[in-house]
């Protein structure tokens, strides 16, 4: 079958550097030296990073392809209404770093220290964002179910890690008399916003999130269509980002005003998806889904650097 421009794009050595250097444009045209954001650019740089790492480690692709990278940062690009958000780039590093260990944990019911790391970074953002506590349960039945590696020893270790960075903070608090503080952080957990709430929602937010859904639907498509051709193992890890993906994006129509934190979590899902698509479809038709989806990207970066 031939190599179409959208296949060359995906093998190319020079596909990452390049979406590197779009990326940082973008996020200097969203005032990254006038408004000092450079805490989300090293944030925004070390997630990358795992990204590759993550393809690296799992080979999330069948042929060689930085396209998971370059998609992650395609789409970062193009939500660039979140890009100012300390806590969107904070909890969207713990979700990348929790994978990061979890697969570590295939099929090894006694890989504790793996699933210990990953709850970790879960509790971490949870520091941030009590509200991805909802994930939990999710995570702890794809441990069982696409990890397979649930057990009594990593049930634990994900607990623990889950409460240990609370040790540290509800000592701080105990030591600073602010208990109360902690508390309060928890009950934060039960209260929700009106549900379908979009009255603060912006029409960027809105066009950015049909974006986004848009390319997952795509990637899921295909995915689902196409997953045969994959190993057992990379099937069980792509299960787990459409799990994932969907869960997300049902938690945005629940729940909007966590929109900026939660478009980060639902982007680190959607880019493995959308990536597979573009390195491993060869069809004439699929080839110029490839061009119209660059077109999209671009417009839709250019259209929210509008509000900066």
């Amino acid at each position: 079958m031939a190599r179409r421009m959208q296949n060359r794009i995906a093998e190319s050595r020079w596909a990452l550097p390049i979406t590197v250097v779009y990326a940082v444009l973008v996020c200097l045209a969203c005032r990254l030296l006038s408004d000092q954001l450079w805490v989300q650019m090293a944030m925004l740089i070390v997630s990358t990073y795992l990204v590759i790492e993550l393809n690296n480690t799992n080979s999330l692709i069948r042929i060689y392809s930085r396209m998971i990278s370059c998609t992650f940062l395609v789409l970062m690009s193009a939500a660039n209404i979140i890009f100012p958000s300390v806590e969107s780039r904070i909890v969207q590093l713990c979700f990348i770093g929790c994978y990061t260990a979890l697969f570590r944990a295939y099929q090894d019911k006694q890989a504790s220290g793996p699933v210990f790391y990953a709850f970790l970074c879960i509790g971490i953002a949870s520091t941030i964002f009590i509200q991805i506590a909802f994930y939990v349960p999710i995570l702890w039945i794809l441990l069982a179910v696409n990890i397979l590696a649930f057990s009594n020893r990593t049930f634990w270790a994900s607990v623990l890690g889950l409460i240990v960075p609370y040790w540290f903070i509800g000592g701080y608090h105990a030591y600073t008399g602010e208990i109360d503080q902690l508390a309060r952080h928890f009950t934060n957990m039960a209260q929700f916003g009106p549900l379908f709430d979009y009255s603060a929602i912006t029409e960027h937010q809105i066009v950015t999130f049909a974006y986004v859904v848009l390319i997952a639907a795509i990637g899921i498509i295909h995915y689902l269509r196409n997953s045969f051709a994959d190993k057992i193992r990379t099937r069980m890890l792509y299960e787990l980002f459409i799990t994932m993906c969907v869960g997300s994006i049902v938690f945005m129509i629940l729940q909007p005003q966590y929109y900026d934190i939660l478009m980060g979590i639902l982007i680190v899902n959607t880019a493995p998806l959308i990536a597979h698509f573009i390195a491993l479809t060869r069809t004439r038709l699929t080839n110029i889904a490839f061009y119209l989806l660059i077109g999209l990207s671009i417009v839709i970066t250019a259209y929210n650097l509008w509000t900066h």
